[in-house]
C-alpha cells in the first residue's frame, strides 16, 4: 500500500462514527482529491482535534495519504470554520447540497482540479451573506460539465444567433432562438430574465464574485428550470436535495409531499 505524509488544504464534508471510539471524516482536499480519513480515538473525551474535524471546517492539515484505502490525519496546523453556515439551517442546507453534488461528480481519490477553490469560494460567499440560493444555482450550472452535460448557453444551437429571445431545449442541449422554437414543442418556456441569468451563471467566476441580487420570482424560475435539467438530463438527486426541496415547499406555503421514487433512493 502506497503511503505519503503530506501537508494539505482540506475542507470537511461530513463525519460519521466508526466503531466505539473512532470516526471517519470525509474531506475535499486541494492536493489529494476527495478522501476518507480514519480518525483513531476521535470520540474520546478531550480529543484535541475535535473542532478541526467538524463539518464546514477548512484549513491546513498533515496527513498520511494512502493508496488505496483509508487515509489518516496526523495533525491540524491552522483551521477556520464557516460559522454562519453552521448556525443557519437554510444556508447549511444549500452548502450541504453543493458539497453533495461535487461528491457525486468526482470519484474518491481523484484530484479536484479547480473545483476545490470554487467550492471554498462558494461557501465563503454564502457564509459572508450572499444569497445562498443563487450561489447554489451558479454552482449547479457550472458543475454540469463534470456529469458529461454541457448545454450551449452562449447562442442558438441551430443557427448561432444571439440577438433574438431564447428558450432552453433539453432535446437540443441548449438554447434555441425564437426563430427555432417550433423545433421543440417541449422546450422549457422560460422567461427572458431567467434565461439571462442562466447564461450569466455559466460564465461567472465564483472566486471573483462580489455581489449579486436576483428577484424572488426569478429565483423560483431558476430553481424550477435547474430542477428539470438535473432530473431529466443529469439524473442526480442527492439526499441533501430532498431536504432542500422540502424547505422550499414550506417557504411557498405548501406541505412537502413524499415522492415514492425519491424515497427509494
Amino acid at each position: 500500500m502506497a503511503s505519503r505524509i503530506m501537508t494539505f488544504n482540506g475542507l470537511v464534508m461530513y463525519q460519521k462514527d466508526f466503531r466505539e471510539r473512532d470516526m471517519l471524516v470525509k474531506f475535499f482536499t486541494r492536493e489529494a482529491g476527495k478522501r476518507m480519513f480514519y480518525i483513531r480515538g476521535a470520540k474520546k473525551r478531550g480529543f484535541k482535534m475535535t473542532a478541526d474535524l467538524l463539518p464546514f471546517t477548512y484549513g491546513q492539515y498533515v496527513g498520511d495519504i494512502r493508496e488505496p484505502g483509508l487515509s489518516y490525519i496526523n495533525a491540524a496546523k491552522e483551521t477556520a470554520h464557516f460559522q454562519t453556515i453552521s448556525q443557519d439551517i437554510v444556508k447549511n442546507a444549500h452548502a450541504t447540497y453543493m458539497m453533495s453534488l461535487l461528491d457525486v461528480a468526482i470519484p474518491d481519490n481523484e484530484l479536484l482540479g479547480g473545483w476545490y477553490q470554487r467550492l471554498w469560494s462558494g461557501l465563503s460567499l454564502i457564509d459572508n451573506g450572499l444569497d445562498e440560493a443563487i450561489i447554489t444555482n451558479i454552482f449547479e450550472v457550472q458543475l454540469m460539465g463534470l456529469f458529461g452535460v454541457e448545454p450551449n448557453l452562449r447562442q442558438c444551437v441551430i443557427c448561432g444567433r444571439t440577438d433574438l429571445p431564447f428558450d432552453y431545449s433539453e432535446s437540443y442541449g441548449g438554447l434555441l432562438c425564437q426563430a427555432h422554437w417550433h423545433l421543440d414543442p417541449h422546450r422549457l418556456r422560460l422567461d427572458q430574465r431567467t434565461i439571462y441569468y442562466l447564461r450569466q451563471f455559466s460564465a461567472i467566476d465564483l472566486t471573483k464574485l462580489g455581489t449579486i441580487s436576483v428577484r424572488e420570482d426569478t429565483k423560483k424560475n431558476l430553481r424550477r428550470a435547474l430542477d428539470v435539467i438535473y432530473a431529466d438530463t443529469i439524473g442526480v438527486y442527492p439526499r441533501s436535495k430532498r431536504f432542500l426541496d422540502q424547505m422550499n415547499q414550506w417557504d411557498d406555503g405548501l406541505k412537502p409531499l413524499s415522492d415514492p421514487k425519491k424515497d427509494q433512493q
